[in-house]
């Protein structure tokens, strides 16, 4: 692991920023490089995850049928989207998207602190009902008794769901 300690942070412009790099090999995936900033004295953070070699854009797409399913590796890189289509959820990359390596259920986690916290923050109470519901459902798959569907749609297809049962696509420029 390569470091770079006392940089200037791009938050507080403190000199506590540790740049960090690191490669590793992820299983059927191949070498990745994995980057990140950590500044200790405002605590900003951000990562995220280069294969060595360029890739395609590409879209992958796993039905997540039972529990089993939720140990399937993910690499996630911060220009990817996630999307539960059964449940009209759509995570896009933004300023703060990091990327990582983990598994599927961290992406559904994921999904559900997003619905938990817009439904802690709706005043109305229909759409507070509607995201109770939907975090039941996400639990639901969490115990394996409900099918979801996860997608990646990668631009820079640094992103992979790692899983024989996954299946990759390639992902087609929109025309303008």
């Amino acid at each position: 692991m390569d470091k770079l300690e006392k940089q200037p942070c791009p938050v507080c412009h403190k000199h506590e920023l540790t740049l960090s790099e690191t490669e590793t090999e992820v299983p059927y995936f191949g070498k990745v490089f994995i980057f990140g900033m950590e500044c200790s004295a405002c605590g900003f953070r951000k990562f995220d995850i280069d294969p060595a070699e360029e890739k395609e854009p590409a879209k992958y797409s796993l039905e997540v049928k039972d529990t089993k399913d939720l140990n399937v590796r993910v690499v996630k890189s911060s220009n990817a989207t996630v999307k539960f289509p059964e449940f009209k959820i759509t995570i896009e990359p933004g300023v703060n998207s990091e990327g990582f390596v983990a598994n599927v259920e961290k992406l559904i986690n994921d999904a559900y602190a997003i619905v938990k916290f817009i439904k802690e923050n709706e005043e109305d109470s229909i759409k507070r009902k509607k995201a109770w519901k939907l975090m039941d459902e996400i639990l639901d798959v969490k115990e394996g008794k409900r099918t979801v569907t996860l997608i990646i749609e990668d631009p820079t297809g640094a992103s992979a769901i790692i899983s024989e049962k996954a299946k990759k696509e390639s992902l087609k420029k929109k025309k303008k």
